[in-house]
């Protein structure tokens, strides 16, 4: 919200007091893939409230207080964050001042380092005559940047923070680096990955964090290689699976992405076996109404074992 909008909107008591009165005859309001009763969005108003608490410091007692965790235990506080934020934007409550200098959590995007520059000699061979590749999950600082900043400089997307459970990839190879991949919560509601599982709303709201979206994929524009994005995909069907059990304690049984109809056809999905499902709504990954039609996608899947389904079909 930008400084402007602040000096109209109601002061802090008679906001909340707006908000609650506007909703309280509602069904529980849902954030980020959680119902919120209107008791809890009281006391969550009231923890805002509490005087020395900064935004990181609110999300972790928010999350305390609601036992809101992930699989392998530790509090969902990034996905909190994000919440407060839609939270505050529909009007229940004013955050206390972002100690980030941009003020949405994210901290600084990217950092530019002297590895990636814009003049590269381009790089035409196959996939086979570029010989073996790696998929190096990003842990370090110094990593994390360079992974930043190729997303943000040539991802048509850009960077965005990505919040909950995720992984990202750099693609290596004796070459140099390749590329980039990002994978991250899936979709909240997809009506044709839905009726493709056959799981009702209840157990899909249980087994959702098991099916994980490739939300970024990126190889960079001086990298002419034939072949060379759908043996990435294939390798890392392969590897992920391992990797995200080694960092949450559990397995996901089903990989998705979306693609965007207006600029690709999903040819490396489809090349790499990955399943054609149908086109979205165009509503965004939270089933937003106001943009629907604006950006339909593909949507792709990819099983990671026979038995997905019933996997994704049993309730806990």
């Amino acid at each position: 919200m930008t400084g402007d909008n602040r000096n109209h909107i109601l002061k802090e008591p008679e906001r909340i007091k707006s908000a609650v009165a506007l909703h309280q005859s509602a069904a529980p309001v849902r954030y980020c893939g959680r119902d919120f009763t209107m008791e809890e969005m009281k006391i969550i108003s009231e923890i805002v409230r509490t005087k020395g608490l900064c935004r990181t410091a609110i999300s972790v007692k928010i999350c305390e207080r609601f036992e809101w965790r992930k699989a392998d235990g530790k509090l969902k506080d990034m996905s909190c964050r994000v919440a407060l934020l839609r939270m505050e934007r529909d009007g229940w409550f004013s955050l206390p001042p972002s100690l980030n200098r941009n003020g949405n959590g994210d901290g600084k995007p990217y950092k530019h380092s002297n590895m990636l520059n814009d003049n590269q000699p381009l790089l035409n061979l196959s996939a086979g005559e570029i010989g073996d590749i790696s998929l190096d999950i990003v842990k370090t600082p110094v990593e994390s940047r360079i992974w930043n900043e190729m997303i943000h400089r040539w991802h048509y997307l850009g960077y965005k923070r990505l919040v909950g459970a995720q992984l990202r990839y750099q693609i290596n190879s004796r070459y140099g680096v390749l590329g980039a991949l990002g994978f991250g919560a899936s979709a909240w509601n997809v009506q044709a990955r839905e009726d493709f599982i056959g799981w009702s709303r209840q157990i899909r709201e249980q087994n959702l964090n098991l099916i994980v979206n490739n939300c970024r994929f990126l190889i960079l524009p001086w990298i002419k290689s034939r072949n060379l994005a759908s043996r990435v995909l294939g390798l890392v069907a392969k590897k992920l699976p391992n990797d995200w059990e080694d960092r949450y304690k559990y397995r996901p049984v089903m990989l998705e992405t979306f693609v965007e109809k207006k600029r690709f056809r999903g040819t490396c999905y489809k090349a790499a076996n990955w399943i054609y499902l149908g086109e979205t709504k165009g509503r965004g990954k939270l089933g937003d109404y106001s943009k629907l039609y604006e950006n339909v996608k593909l949507i792709m899947v990819y099983p990671l074992c026979r038995e997905f389904r019933s996997v994704l079909q049993q309730s806990q």
